[in-house]
C-alpha cells in the first residue's frame, strides 16, 4: 500500500480563482508535465519543497526520469541548476569547491563547487562514502560552506534535489540519520503506468529529446521572484491551535508504533507543519486543514524512522506504519 502527495487534480478551485504568484506556480506544474508523464505527485512535492524551502530526496529504480524532473523544473522556473555524479571516489571538495593555487600571483584563489547554485542535483548520492555525503551537510543546513575558516554564502533559492537508487542495490551505502533528517521530503518515484509508459515511448519515438528542453516545448513560466512572493504567501497561511497538536499527536506516534525503532524528532513536526501550509496555499487556502496534514505526512515522514529488525524481517513497510498512525490517531473537527 503508498499514498502520495495530491495531484493538482485533487487541488480544490478557489473561488476567487488563482493569484499572481500562485498562477506563476501553476504554470510551472503544467510545464513540466509537457516532458514528465506519470510522476504528477513528484512534481508537486518538488514545488512544496521550493516553497517550504528543503531538500527532497528522489527515490525510485534507474529510469523512472529523476533526473530529467529536476532539469525541467529548473527551466521552467528559470533557475541554475548543477549537477554532480556521485561516486565512490568523489571527494569533499569536488561538491563545495576548494582553494586553487594561482602561480601568475603565487596566491590561493577559491575555486565555487557546483554547490553554488540554485537546484543542486546530487545523482545517486547514496553511492559516495558517507565522508563525502556529509560535506553537504552545512551547505544544507546554513546556506553556506566554509573552506579554510572562510564562510561563503550560497545562492537564494538553493536546495538539493538528491536522488538514490533503493539501499539494496548493489554499491550504495544508507545515507547517515543526521543527513535524511536534513531533507524536507522524500519522495519515491515509481514505474509508470501502462498508459503513462505508452505515452513516455509514443514522445521518444516521434522525436523527443531529453537533453534538449527547448525542443519539447519547455519555456521560462516563472523567475526567482516569483518563488520569493510566493514564499512570502505561503507564510501568511493560518494554522489552528488544534491542527498544531494533531501534527503533534502524529508525530509523538512514531516514536512509540511497535515496528519502528526510531522515531521522528521535532524538526519532522516542523517540516510536515511547513510543507501543509505549502500545500495549502498552492490549493487556493488561506488555512491548514487536517487533511493537508494527512496528504503530507508519508513523504515528510517515511525517511524520518527507523524500522525494528524483526519488522523487516516481516515484510512491514514504512508507509504501511504511517498510514496505520494516521487511521489511528483523533483527527480535530
Amino acid at each position: 500500500m503508498s499514498q502520495h502527495i495530491p495531484t493538482h487534480q485533487d487541488s480544490p478551485v478557489s473561488p476567487d480563482g488563482p493569484g499572481p504568484e500562485r498562477q506563476a506556480l501553476l504554470n510551472v506544474r503544467s510545464e513540466v508535465a509537457k516532458v514528465i508523464v506519470g510522476q504528477d505527485a513528484a512534481v508537486t512535492g518538488m514545488l512544496i519543497a521550493l516553497l517550504a524551502k528543503g531538500h527532497v530526496l528522489l527515490e525510485g529504480v534507474p529510469g523512472v526520469a529523476k533526473t530529467l524532473l529536476v532539469r525541467t523544473l529548473s527551466a521552467a522556473l528559470s533557475l541554475d541548476t548543477k549537477r554532480v555524479q556521485f561516486t565512490p571516489d568523489l571527494m569533499p571538495g569536488d561538491v563545495t569547491g576548494s582553494l586553487i593555487y594561482e602561480a601568475q600571483n603565487s596566491e590561493f584563489a577559491f575555486r565555487e563547487g557546483p554547490v553554488f547554485t540554485n537546484i543542486l542535483l546530487a545523482d545517486e548520492i547514496n553511492r559516495t562514502p558517507p565522508k563525502t555525503q556529509a560535506s553537504l551537510l552545512e551547505a544544507m543546513e546554513e546556506r553556506q560552506v566554509s573552506v579554510d575558516g572562510v564562510s561563503r554564502a550560497l545562492p537564494d533559492p538553493f536546495i538539493v534535489a538528491a536522488t538514490q537508487n533503493p539501499v539494496e542495490y548493489e554499491g550504495t551505502y544508507p545515507l547517515p540519520e543526521a543527513q535524511l533528517d536534513r531533507f524536507l521530503l522524500k519522495l519515491t518515484l515509481s514505474v509508470p503506468d501502462r498508459d503513462d509508459e505508452i505515452e513516455v515511448i509514443r514522445r521518444h519515438s516521434a522525436g523527443f529529446d531529453p537533453r534538449d528542453l527547448a525542443a519539447a516545448g519547455v519555456r521560462p513560466v516563472a523567475s526567482a521572484l516569483d518563488l520569493a512572493k510566493a514564499r512570502r504567501a505561503v507564510a501568511t497561511v493560518a494554522i489552528a491551535p488544534e491542527v498544531i497538536a494533531y501534527i503533534v499527536d502524529v508525530v509523538r506516534a512514531t516514536r512509540t508504533a511497535p515496528s519502528f525503532q526510531l522515531g521522528v524528532s521535532p524538526r519532522g513536526a516542523t517540516a510536515l507543519l511547513n510543507t501543509a501550509r505549502a500545500w495549502a496555499w498552492l490549493s487556493g487556502r488561506t488555512f491548514v486543514t487536517p487533511d493537508d496534514v494527512k496528504a503530507l505526512t508519508l513523504p515528510a515522514l517515511r525517511h524520518r524512522v527507523s524500522m525494528r529488525p524483526e519488522a523487516e524481517m516481516d515484510g512491514v513497510e514504512v508507509d504501511d506504519v504511517l498510514l496505520g498512525i494516521l487511521a489511528t490517531v483523533p483527527v480535530p473537527r
